[in-house]
């Protein structure tokens, strides 16, 4: 009772005083334009359109053209024509989230979607698209982060505070990969941004792969496919503000995205809307420079507070990995997860591709015998994959190489110490021991001795 009055008393307290309002002037594609209050505002102002059946829907400025505010709504548009009232909003789009919204469903305006009833607010706002934090202020990366997954605490260890992409085609099994973390790290907090998700698999990864022991710990934020590009957009920017709270609390705090793609699809359905002419594969340039002002939200926090450990997907077109948004984000962020379809169709899951991905973090953070590990088990790999066609046709002869014999025997090991089932966790130091138990030398064979043949 006394933090929905506490959040009751903060409501009132941020009531305006006044209210200015405009009318609509013309509305072309998903584009409102406001006249009358086009002084009174400024991009990335908030104003409440009246639609004829008294529906408000909440409108975002993005621009301005002809002496008009160019609007973008964050619901639908049916109902509004010339004339409607738009009525401006003073507040500024901030969020005031608390230790309460762990557990909770919540949607791109940081509103429950749960039906578990009205979520309780903090007393200090977050703004929605906060700016990072200077890099002179923020602390160095942490220690290990464990992800519970083989593949990634070996070849691709995380850090606290590293900021790390999975890129991967559609069906590749990106949000298997994003569900197994949410459940298994040893974060203190896990906040899930589901970024123009299909709506039937939002509540499948709540209840199924996120689980109630997982959800309890976690706040997740939900834009489906079908909503407008500014609430997907916006689910982004509230992913990071839930987040950056945690943060200041002082907890380690593991931030995943799905998807970095769809928020930059969102982004750009918005800039072409505007007029903004399209640079590289229809991508306005508003999109590259709104992906590091999103990215660089995560990692280290400043001193006496936490850090953001993020993974953001990236849904990779045509499973090209050098398409504009992939090559953008592996050039933004602190490492990359490449997950393999080759891999996924032989039926090794998770299919990530140990050659082609990269920790920025890593060797520092590991320890000499463990290096030494890793990058003999990456040797082993390499060998095999340089000769893989060969020793599939029968071509190779066993003797030939000692390097290509010594992979034949272990590659298949790695293969399936990398395979890993979906209700499987495995902690940082039993991964350790598999691979060293993994690269062990095969046992001598026994020596056989015969009788001295008797002469007759």
């Amino acid at each position: 009772m006394p933090s929905a009055l506490t959040s009751f008393i903060n409501a009132v307290d941020r009531l305006p005083t006044h209210q200015l309002f405009g009318k609509v002037a013309a509305v072309q594609g998903l584009m409102l334009e406001v006249a009358g209050v086009q002084n009174n505002l400024s991009v990335g102002d908030r104003c409440n359109v009246i639609a004829r059946d008294g529906r408000s829907v909440p409108c975002e400025v993005v621009g301005f053209r002809n002496g008009r505010a160019l609007t973008m709504p964050f619901g639908a548009l049916e109902g509004i024509g010339l004339g409607c009232r738009a009525e401006i909003t003073t507040t500024a789009p901030v969020l005031f989230p608390s230790d309460l919204w762990l557990g909770r469903v919540i949607d791109g305006m940081g509103r429950p979607i749960d039906d578990n009833g009205t979520l309780p607010e903090g007393s200090i706002p977050y703004a929605i698209k906060a700016t990072p934090p200077p890099a002179h202020t923020r602390k160095r990366v942490g220690g290990k982060l464990d992800l519970g997954i083989r593949a990634i605490n070996l070849f691709t260890t995380c850090c606290q505070g590293q900021r790390m992409g999975i890129f991967a085609g559609s069906g590749v099994g990106k949000s298997t990969i994003l569900s197994m973390m949410a459940r298994y790290t040893n974060a203190d907090v896990t906040v899930v941004g589901l970024v123009g998700e299909r709506g039937r698999e939002a509540r499948e990864f709540i209840e199924d792969d996120l689980g109630p022991e997982g959800l309890a710990r976690s706040v997740v934020v939900v834009s489906t496919s079908d909503e407008p590009p500014l609430m997907r957009r916006q689910a982004a920017y509230v992913t990071l503000a839930v987040a950056e709270y945690f943060r200041d609390q002082g907890k380690n705090v593991l931030c995943l995205m799905d998807s970095v793609t769809r928020f930059a699809m969102a982004q750009r359905e918005i800039s072409l809307s505007a007029g903004e002419p399209p640079a590289t594969k229809g991508y306005t340039p508003t999109v590259f420079a709104e992906l590091p002002r999103l990215l660089e939200r995560a990692g280290p926090g400043r001193k006496k507070t936490g850090n953001i450990t993020g993974l953001f997907t990236v849904l990779v077109e045509g499973d090209d990995h050098n398409e504009p948004i992939s090559d953008a984000v592996r050039g933004i962020l602190d490492g990359h997860i490449v997950l393999d379809r080759v891999i996924a169709e032989r039926g090794r899951y998770p299919a990530l591709n140990v050659l082609r991905s990269i920790s920025r973090t890593m060797p520092a953070c590991n320890e000499d015998d463990q290096n030494i590990l890793i990058n003999r088990a990456r040797k082993i790999i390499s060998t095999y994959e340089d000769m893989a066609e060969l020793i599939r046709l029968g071509a190779y002869r066993r003797g030939s190489n000692a390097e290509v014999d010594e992979a034949i025997y272990y590659f298949p090991r790695i293969e399936a110490l990398l395979r890993q089932q979906k209700v499987d966790r495995t902690d940082l130091d039993t991964c350790y021991k598999l691979l060293a138990e993994a690269l062990q030398p095969p046992p001598a064979a026994p020596v056989i001795e015969t009788a001295p043949a008797r002469g007759r």
